[in-house]
Protein backbone atom coordinates (compact mmCIF):
# COMPACT_ATOMS: atom_id res chain seq x y z
CA UNK A 1 0.00 0.00 0.00
CA UNK A 2 1.28 3.61 -0.79
CA UNK A 3 0.19 6.02 1.61
CA UNK A 4 -0.25 9.37 0.59
CA UNK A 5 3.08 10.69 3.01
CA UNK A 6 4.78 9.32 0.61
CA UNK A 7 4.31 11.62 -1.94
CA UNK A 8 2.54 14.83 -0.65
CA UNK A 9 3.31 18.15 -1.10
CA UNK A 10 4.79 19.54 2.43
CA UNK A 11 5.91 22.91 0.44
CA UNK A 12 2.42 24.67 1.57
CA UNK A 13 1.92 28.40 1.49
CA UNK A 14 -1.11 29.47 3.93
CA UNK A 15 -2.96 32.54 4.20
CA UNK A 16 -5.37 33.90 6.72
CA UNK A 17 -8.99 34.36 5.85
CA UNK A 18 -8.61 38.19 5.94
CA UNK A 19 -6.13 38.18 3.18
CA UNK A 20 -7.17 39.92 0.54
CA UNK A 21 -6.96 38.31 -3.15
CA UNK A 22 -4.61 40.18 -4.78
CA UNK A 23 -2.13 39.00 -1.51
CA UNK A 24 -2.76 35.33 -2.62
CA UNK A 25 -2.15 35.97 -6.02
CA UNK A 26 1.05 38.00 -5.49
CA UNK A 27 1.57 34.44 -3.36
CA UNK A 28 0.92 31.78 -5.85
CA UNK A 29 3.15 34.23 -8.04
CA UNK A 30 5.98 34.73 -6.18
CA UNK A 31 6.16 30.73 -4.84
CA UNK A 32 5.09 29.42 -8.49
CA UNK A 33 1.94 27.45 -6.94
CA UNK A 34 -1.71 27.52 -8.19
CA UNK A 35 -3.40 27.19 -4.66
CA UNK A 36 -3.04 28.76 -1.21
CA UNK A 37 -4.19 26.83 1.85
CA UNK A 38 -6.93 29.25 3.75
CA UNK A 39 -6.53 28.88 7.83
CA UNK A 40 -7.73 30.43 11.06
CA UNK A 41 -4.96 29.59 13.23
CA UNK A 42 -4.20 25.96 13.35
CA UNK A 43 -7.52 25.65 11.51
CA UNK A 44 -7.94 24.46 7.85
CA UNK A 45 -10.89 26.30 6.85
CA UNK A 46 -10.56 26.36 3.10
CA UNK A 47 -8.61 26.27 -0.52
CA UNK A 48 -8.34 29.19 -2.99
CA UNK A 49 -7.31 27.98 -6.02
CA UNK A 50 -5.90 30.94 -8.85
CA UNK A 51 -8.84 29.75 -10.97
CA UNK A 52 -11.25 30.95 -7.78
CA UNK A 53 -9.46 33.87 -7.72
CA UNK A 54 -10.31 34.55 -11.57
CA UNK A 55 -14.16 32.64 -11.39
CA UNK A 56 -15.31 33.46 -8.00
CA UNK A 57 -13.64 37.16 -7.61
CA UNK A 58 -12.77 39.37 -10.25
CA UNK A 59 -15.37 37.88 -13.09
CA UNK A 60 -17.97 38.55 -9.96
CA UNK A 61 -16.46 42.32 -10.18
CA UNK A 62 -15.13 41.87 -6.29
CA UNK A 63 -12.54 43.79 -5.98
CA UNK A 64 -9.11 42.37 -5.73
CA UNK A 65 -7.11 44.69 -3.44
CA UNK A 66 -10.20 44.66 -0.68
CA UNK A 67 -11.94 41.43 -1.03
CA UNK A 68 -11.13 38.89 1.62
CA UNK A 69 -9.95 35.09 1.34
CA UNK A 70 -12.77 34.36 2.91
CA UNK A 71 -15.35 35.30 0.43
CA UNK A 72 -14.23 33.14 -2.05
CA UNK A 73 -12.54 29.92 -0.45
CA UNK A 74 -13.90 26.66 -0.97
CA UNK A 75 -15.05 25.47 2.48
CA UNK A 76 -16.34 22.63 3.74
CA UNK A 77 -12.79 20.67 3.02
CA UNK A 78 -12.08 17.22 2.94
CA UNK A 79 -8.85 16.20 4.47
CA UNK A 80 -6.96 12.68 4.29
CA UNK A 81 -4.23 11.71 7.20
CA UNK A 82 -0.49 10.96 5.58
CA UNK A 83 -1.32 7.57 6.65
CA UNK A 84 -4.04 7.05 4.31
CA UNK A 85 -3.67 4.65 1.16
CA UNK A 86 -3.41 6.79 -2.36
CA UNK A 87 -6.34 4.52 -3.72
CA UNK A 88 -8.63 5.99 -1.19
CA UNK A 89 -7.48 9.41 -1.45
CA UNK A 90 -8.06 9.63 -5.03
CA UNK A 91 -11.71 7.48 -4.29
CA UNK A 92 -12.33 10.83 -2.31
CA UNK A 93 -11.50 13.21 -5.03
CA UNK A 94 -13.55 11.68 -7.20
CA UNK A 95 -15.93 11.07 -4.77
CA UNK A 96 -16.08 14.65 -3.88
CA UNK A 97 -15.18 16.22 -7.09
CA UNK A 98 -12.40 17.83 -5.89
CA UNK A 99 -8.95 18.27 -6.81
CA UNK A 100 -6.49 19.03 -3.58
CA UNK A 101 -6.87 17.31 -0.62
CA UNK A 102 -4.86 18.81 2.72
CA UNK A 103 -3.30 16.47 4.95
CA UNK A 104 -3.99 16.30 8.45
CA UNK A 105 -1.85 15.08 11.22
CA UNK A 106 -2.39 15.53 14.45
CA UNK A 107 -5.01 18.26 13.83
CA UNK A 108 -1.92 20.08 11.97
CA UNK A 109 -1.67 21.00 8.69
CA UNK A 110 1.67 18.81 7.25
CA UNK A 111 0.84 18.22 3.28
CA UNK A 112 -1.49 18.45 0.19
CA UNK A 113 -2.30 15.63 -2.21
CA UNK A 114 -3.22 16.89 -5.02
CA UNK A 115 -4.71 14.76 -8.52
CA UNK A 116 -1.34 15.67 -10.25
CA UNK A 117 0.57 14.03 -7.07
CA UNK A 118 -1.54 11.03 -7.19
CA UNK A 119 -0.84 10.96 -10.82
CA UNK A 120 2.90 10.84 -10.93
CA UNK A 121 2.99 8.86 -8.36
CA UNK A 122 0.40 5.95 -9.58
CA UNK A 123 0.60 6.21 -13.67
CA UNK A 124 3.80 8.21 -13.48
CA UNK A 125 3.50 7.57 -17.93
CA UNK A 126 0.54 9.31 -17.80
CA UNK A 127 0.24 13.14 -19.72
CA UNK A 128 -1.55 14.41 -16.31
CA UNK A 129 1.77 12.81 -14.55
CA UNK A 130 4.17 14.61 -17.49
CA UNK A 131 2.85 17.84 -16.87
CA UNK A 132 2.35 17.73 -13.09
CA UNK A 133 6.21 16.67 -12.44
CA UNK A 134 7.20 19.95 -14.86
CA UNK A 135 8.72 22.86 -13.67
CA UNK A 136 6.31 25.58 -13.78
CA UNK A 137 5.97 27.70 -17.32
CA UNK A 138 4.59 31.02 -15.46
Amino acid sequence: MTTVGEFMTTRLVTMDGNDTLIAAAQEMRDSAIGDVVVTDGDDVIGIVTDRDITVRGVAENMDPNSTPLNLITSKDVITVSQYDDAVAAADLMRTYAVRRLPVIDDGRLVGLVSMGDLAVEREPQSVLADISADEPNN
